[in-house]
C-alpha cells in the first residue's frame, strides 16, 4: 500500500481485479512489429511499469532489434521509457514528437522512422485511422477505473481517447504512487466528420466533456499497479537573455493595453517550453497584469509561481509538464491550492484551432531560428537534423490573436562567446511562414510586423532583432536582394517584393 491508497481503492469496477497481473506477466502479450499506443504528453502521464519491464526483458535476453514496435504517443514521454527503448533498438516508427538524446540520434541516422505533424492534426488523424487502422495494444496510465469501466487519467490526457477508439487490446496501469487526479480532466473525443460537433469553450475554465474516457472492458487484457512517479521536464531557469526578452514582451503587452487592442487582463496565454517561456511567465507573475487566464498545452513550474502571485485565475492544458523536482512535489504538496484551478484536456481539444481562435489566445513559442522574411524553423538544425518535432506551436501560431516567437539573437558556444546567429537571411527549413507570425523578439528588441510589407518587415527585423555583430552582414544581404530583385524586369519581379 502506498500513502495514496491501494489498487483496490482505485479500481471501482471490481471485475477488473480479476485481470490484475504484474508488469512482467504482460510481456507475453507483445510481438515484434506491433503498433502500440501510449498515454502521456511531455514527460507526464505516461506508462512506466510495463514499458520498463519490456526494456528490462529485451536487455536481459539480448533481444535488441528483435522486438521492435511502432509507437503512437501524444508527445514526448520519460527518457527511462522511450529513450531507453531507442537505445535497445526497440522502436521502428515513432509519431509525432519525442525528447531524448538516443532517440534523436536514432532518428537522424535513419534507424527510427519518425513522422512530424501539428499535434492537433495528429490527434484527430490517429482517430481517423490515417496512421494505422488498429492499435494492437494500448498502454494507458490512469488514476482510477470507474464503475462503468471508464478511465480517469493521471497528469496528462494526450491522445488517450483516440488510442482507445482504435485499440484492439488495452493494458491499464493504475498509478497508486501519486494522488488520484479525478475531477481535473475534461475528457472529450470529437466525433468524426460529418458528425463532428462545435467545441463550445468560451473561457479557459469551461468544460465540455466528462471526468473520464470511455473504455470497453472487454478489450482490457491486464490491470497493472504502478508506483512510478513522472520524471517530468527539467526546469529551465531564466538567464539574462531570457529576462531581457521577457521585458520586451511585457512592454509590448502594456502598449497593446494602452492602445485598446488588449484588455487589462490580456487574453488567454499560451506559452511553450524552455527558459524564455519561463522568463515570460515569471515576468507576468511580477508584472502589472492580473486576473490572467491560460489556455495552453503544457504547464511548467513557473505557472505555479503565477498561481502563487494571485494573478492567475484559471489554466487549461493538456499536461502538467512540471519538473521531477521541485515541480511535481511542489504541486502535490499544495494540491488544494492548484487543483481546482486547472483543467486538463485531450490534445485534440487543447490544441484545436476552434477554441484557440475563439478565445483569442496570445501564442508565444521559441524556434530554432527565424529569418528576415519572418519565416521560422522550429524543428531541423541546418534543415536536416531533427531535434524534437514541431509540437503544438503551429496550432497556436496559425490561430492565435497575437502570434509571437521569441529567441536569443545568437547561441554562444564554448569557443565562441558571440555564437551563431539565430536570425538568418533565409531559414533552411520553414515550419511557420510569414503569414503566421505577428511579432518577433530577441534580447536586442521586439519587431512588431503587423501591417508591414515584406521589405519593411525585413528592415524592422534587422533593426530590432539582429545581434550587432551580424547586423552589417544581414543589412548587406537585404540591400543586395532588393537591388537584384527590383533591378531586373522579369516575370518573377512581382513575386520578390510586394
Amino acid at each position: 500500500m502506498s500513502e495514496f491508497g491501494t489498487l483496490e481503492s482505485r479500481v471501482h469496477r471490481k471485475s477488473m481485479m480479476d485481470k490484475v497481473m504484474s508488469a512482467e506477466d504482460c510481456i507475453k502479450f507483445f510481438k515484434n512489429g506491433m503498433d502500440l499506443g501510449w498515454s502521456g504528453f511531455t514527460p507526464a502521464g505516461y506508462p512506466k511499469a510495463v514499458t520498463i519491464a519490456l526494456a528490462d526483458h529485451v536487455e536481459k535476453n539480448n533481444l535488441q532489434g528483435q522486438l521492435k514496435f511502432n509507437l503512437f504517443i501524444g508527445a514526448s514521454v520519460g527518457a527511462e521509457t522511450e529513450d531507453r527503448w531507442a537505445t535497445l533498438d526497440m522502436i521502428d516508427r515513432r509519431w509525432p514528437y519525442q525528447t531524448g538524446k538516443n532517440i534523436a540520434k536514432a532518428i537522424n541516422t535513419g534507424k527510427i522512422r519518425m513522422g512530424d505533424k501539428h499535434l492537433s492534426l495528429f490527434a484527430q488523424d490517429l482517430g481517423y485511422g490515417f496512421y494505422t487502422p488498429q492499435i494492437d495494444i494500448a498502454i494507458i496510465e490512469v488514476s482510477e477505473i470507474l464503475e462503468d469501466g471508464s478511465l480517469v487519467p493521471t497528469s496528462s490526457c494526450g491522445v488517450i481517447g483516440e488510442i482507445l477508439m482504435i485499440a484492439d487490446k488495452v493494458i491499464i496501469e493504475v498509478n497508486t504512487g501519486q494522488p488520484s487526479f479525478r475531477g481535473m480532466h475534461d475528457c472529450y473525443v470529437p466525433l468524426t466528420p460529418p458528425n463532428r460537433q462545435p467545441m463550445l469553450i468560451n473561457k479557459s475554465s469551461d468544460r465540455i466533456g466528462t471526468e473520464s474516457f470511455a473504455c470497453d472492458p472487454e478489450k482490457v487484457i491486464a490491470v497493472v499497479e504502478s508506483k512510478y512517479r513522472d520524471k517530468g521536464r527539467a526546469f529551465a531557469g531564466a538567464d539574462e537573455t531570457s529576462v531581457a526578452i521577457a521585458g520586451h514582451i511585457m512592454d509590448f503587452f502594456a502598449a497593446e493595453v494602452k492602445a485598446g487592442r488588449l484588455p487589462e487582463n490580456l487574453l488567454p496565454l499560451q506559452s511553450g517550453v524552455g527558459s524564455i517561456a519561463n522568463a515570460v511567465v515569471g515576468g507576468l507573475a511580477k508584472g502589472p497584469f492580473s486576473n490572467l487566464t491560460v489556455y495552453t498545452e503544457v504547464l511548467q513550474d513557473t505557472m505555479l509561481d503565477l498561481f502563487d502571485s494571485g494573478k492567475l485565475d484559471a489554466a487549461s492544458s493538456c499536461s502538467l509538464s512540471l519538473s521531477e523536482t521541485p515541480g511535481f512535489p511542489r504541486f502535490l504538496d499544495n494540491w488544494d491550492k492548484y487543483a481546482d484551478k486547472i483543467v486538463l484536456r485531450p490534445l485534440s481539444i487543447a490544441n484545436a484551432p476552434e477554441p484557440i481562435r475563439r478565445l483569442g489566445c496570445i501564442a508565444m513559442n521559441t524556434p530554432v531560428e527565424f529569418d528576415m522574411y519572418a519565416h521560422a524553423n522550429s524543428t531541423l538544425v541546418g534543415g536536416t537534423r531533427m531535434i524534437n518535432g514541431l509540437g503544438g506551436s503551429g496550432d497556436f501560431l496559425r490561430n492565435g490573436y497575437l502570434k509571437i516567437m521569441h529567441s536569443p539573437s545568437t547561441r554562444p558556444s564554448k569557443t565562441d562567446p558571440i555564437g551563431i546567429t539565430c536570425v538568418v537571411p533565409k531559414a533552411p527549413h520553414i515550419d511557420h511562414t510569414e503569414h503566421d507570425l505577428d511579432v518577433l523578439v530577441t534580447e536586442q528588441g521586439l519587431a512588431d510586423l503587423r501591417g508591414l510589407a515584406p521589405k519593411e518587415r525585413a528592415q524592422k527585423i534587422i533593426d530590432k532583432c539582429v545581434h550587432p555583430s551580424y547586423k552589417p552582414i544581414m543589412q548587406e544581404y537585404l540591400d543586395l536582394a532588393t537591388k537584384v530583385c527590383t533591378g531586373h524586369k522579369s516575370m518573377y519581379r512581382k513575386r520578390c517584393w510586394s
